[in-house]
């Protein structure tokens, strides 16, 4: 009689992001976690199965140390004080930097090659890619398509990181800030004149504030835009950031979608849809 195989890959992960914890339940390896960020909405009942140990920048180190992780997985170079504390307690820390579309899926690839789950990974992944493809198709028979201008922040203003670019793009829009997208940290997509936004003309203008709520009305009201179609049209939408400015399965999924939906509308002139609410949170 063989015996069983011993378990592969780590076996206490603790996710400083939430992509991680959201990927590594889709993958049913969620019995790894054992700590998660305080900023995680996806899956909800994440919240309520692991503990909350970090925020973004800073973490609760003594608490990370004594859920013993033999793995602690983070995203961006933000995160590299963090991390610096982390390896200096002794733990095992791995920084991810994906910012394309290319290198979510890389990502999630290799997240799951370290727990044994690249057959169940290939699998979503496919099926994600086809209804990619299916939204490019959808958009390509529309007769025109809108000039977004993507909102990460607003004071001050910063464009869309790169894989939400590239995002807008399957969905059937039109980023207004291509060159900007290209610019991986936040910093360098700063918009240093807050009149160019309203100078591109966009047709839909989506807010997602990282964070707080992002609000149409401040947005109208600034100077010099009263004359963007968006504006006018009343195209002021938000797309809460837990589910397009996370690095994972999230924007990938519904994020893509709230994009399309509301590009679709817009092409066809059609009310806007109502987007999904989810809570804001924080550690």
């Amino acid at each position: 009689m063989t015996s069983p195989s011993p378990p592969q890959g780590p076996q206490r992960i603790v996710c400083l992001t939430e992509e991680t914890t959201e990927w590594l339940y889709l993958l049913g390896e969620q019995h790894r976690i054992v700590g998660i960020s305080g900023y995680t909405v996806r899956p909800p009942q994440a919240r309520q199965d692991k503990p909350r140990v970090s925020a973004f920048l800073d973490g609760k180190i003594d608490r990370i140390v004594e859920l013993r992780p033999d793995l602690v997985i983070g995203f961006s170079d933000m995160q590299a004080a963090l991390a610096d504390k982390l390896i200096r307690a002794g733990l095992n820390v791995w920084i991810t930097n994906q910012r394309s579309v290319a290198e979510i899926f890389a990502t999630l690839r290799l997240v799951a090659a370290l727990v044994g789950a690249s057959a169940r990974a290939e699998a979503w992944i496919a099926g994600v890619q086809a209804e990619h493809e299916r939204l490019r198709a959808e958009a390509a028979s529309w007769a025109r398509r809108p000039r977004v201008y993507f909102e990460e922040w607003d004071e001050p203003a910063i464009s869309a990181i790169a894989w939400v670019s590239e995002l807008i793009t399957v969905a059937g829009g039109q980023d207004v800030f291509p060159e900007l997208a290209t610019q991986a940290a936040g910093r360098d997509r700063i918009i240093a004149d807050p009149l160019e936004p309203a100078r591109r003309q966009p047709d839909l203008v989506i807010g997602s504030w990282c964070g707080k709520h992002f609000r149409p009305e401040k947005v109208a009201a600034r100077p010099g835009w009263a004359e963007v179609p968006a504006v006018r049209q009343a195209r002021l939408h938000e797309i809460k950031s837990c589910d397009i400015l996370q690095p994972g399965p999230a924007a990938l999924t519904d994020g893509v979608r709230q994009l399309h939906a509301l590009c679709r509308a817009w092409a066809l002139d059609l009310p806007a849809p109502a987007v999904a609410q989810r809570p804001n949170s924080s550690a």
